[in-house]
């Protein structure tokens, strides 16, 4: 018997492969109109080999690389067609198609490339790390206290840029025999000097809450995502008071497991939609946009799931909440600012109004929150960020030029290896 499980899988794969087939075309197209890079141009890449389900890992670094990219220019290597065409839509950085291997040999023969970033932990990203010569950076997409951020994986980068002492102190629990001082290195969260974007709503006296949920996690682990649990009490209760206003930033995966998951996030966004419809002075706003950043300064606190959101939200220095996972069996490492982060359990969201009235007054959390700030993402001074990743990228663009002197005589060697064997296949 066929269940309406299956049939709804069946229907996502036809729609996948028409999808994939359509994205091609449309890229092909796209391409043929752009034209070729220029060659012997950049000397940075950024490698993603994700469709544009998991483009929120790259947008959150346009800004920083845009910048990064005026005293270093920067390629982005792409490996769908799908993630492809929303960078050609969006990125500020050039994007260079690679969907075979013989695509990415092509373009590292082409260009000057000494550094590659790694947004992300992907398998295909191996693909890439074959090709020596060059150091393979790990900048990941965000800073948390997920189980994601101690992988062992970590390893198999050359570097680590990572945000703070905090991300150290947590790898050095798990990492066996790794060189902190040498290969993981403190930038703090350059993201932080680039918030910007419109408000997309006249402030007024409301106080504005934040609503940012990650989506349910693919194993119970990992099973952070409050939307279903916490989420459709929660913005209930918001959505009848008269002094509030919410931002609801869905995580752009929320559903993608579980379809129930799908259901309260859509639960949710209908409830908005009615709720401005009753008071459109009420100005809520359902936020599924690209741009992560007004909605971290904008907001007066900040409710958020085990994520990257909660340190997004924590290097503003702005009150926020966690909410506690239902599941007995997620993974939650109370060593860092979780052990010590203002909870909100499932029961606790029909009262939620008088409990952020209590958060915003609290003299003791606010004192609390700016000692992990410093932690997590050492001087947050606009600007200081941004000036410790470009100084991390010189000191790798120093050592790249150190080590190609000292393997100038090995590479002349290898030169002339190849030279010879070339030779005595042609005879």
């Amino acid at each position: 018997m066929v269940s309406r499980k299956d049939v709804r899988l069946a229907a996502k794969l036809v729609k996948d492969v028409l999808g994939s087939r359509k994205a091609q075309r449309l890229l092909t197209e796209r391409l043929a109109v752009r034209g070729p890079l220029p060659a012997h141009t950049y000397k940075i890449a950024v490698y993603f080999a994700d469709g544009p389900v998991n483009l929120y890992q790259m947008r959150q670094w346009y800004k920083p690389l845009a910048k990064l990219a005026e005293t270093w220019p920067v390629v982005i290597l792409s490996r769908t067609a799908g993630g492809t065409n929303k960078l050609l839509e969006e990125s500020p950085i050039p994007v260079a198609y690679v969907r075979k291997v013989v695509d990415l040999e092509r373009v590292i023969a082409e260009q000057d490339i000494r550094i590659v970033l790694y947004v992300n932990q992907n398998s295909r990203n191996f693909q890439m790390m074959r090709y020596g010569r060059r150091w393979h950076v790990f900048i990941n997409h965000g800073e948390s206290d997920k189980m994601y951020m101690t992988t062992n994986q970590f390893k198999a980068y050359d570097y680590s840029f990572v945000a703070g002492q905090a991300a150290v102190d947590r790898l050095g629990k798990v990492l066996w025999d790794y060189d902190f001082d040498k290969r993981a290195i403190a930038i703090g969260r350059p993201q932080a000097d680039h918030y910007s974007g419109l408000l997309p709503y006249t402030p007024d006296e409301r106080t504005v809450v934040l609503y940012a949920p990650t989506w349910e996690g693919d194993r119970a682990a990992a099973a952070y995502g409050s939307i279903a649990t916490h989420g459709v009490a929660l913005v209930t209760a918001l959505l009848r008071s008269p002094r509030h206003r919410v931002i609801y930033r869905p995580h752009p995966r929320s559903g993608v497991v579980d379809h129930e998951y799908g259901v309260a996030n859509k639960q949710i966004m209908a409830a908005i939609t009615a709720a401005n419809g009753r008071d459109a002075g009420a100005q809520h706003i359902v936020d599924t946009g690209a741009e992560l950043g007004w909605q971290l300064s904008a907001a007066d606190v900040a409710i958020v799931d085990i994520s990257a959101m909660v340190y997004d939200r924590l290097a503003s220095g702005k009150p926020l909440m966690v909410t506690r996972p239902l599941n007995p069996h997620a993974a939650i490492d109370t060593s860092g600012y979780l052990s010590d982060c203002e909870w909100l359990d499932a029961g606790d969201t029909a009262g939620i109004v008088e409990t952020l009235d209590e958060l915003v007054s609290d003299s003791g959390a606010e004192q609390r929150l700016q000692v992990w700030v410093e932690q997590y993402f050492g001087d947050p001074t606009p600007g200081a960020p941004t000036a410790r990743f470009h100084a991390a990228v010189e000191h790798l663009m120093a050592e790249w030029d150190r080590f190609a002197e000292v393997n100038a005589d090995v590479d002349d060697g290898l030169a002339e290896f190849v030279d010879d064997v070339s030779e005595i296949e042609e005879v």
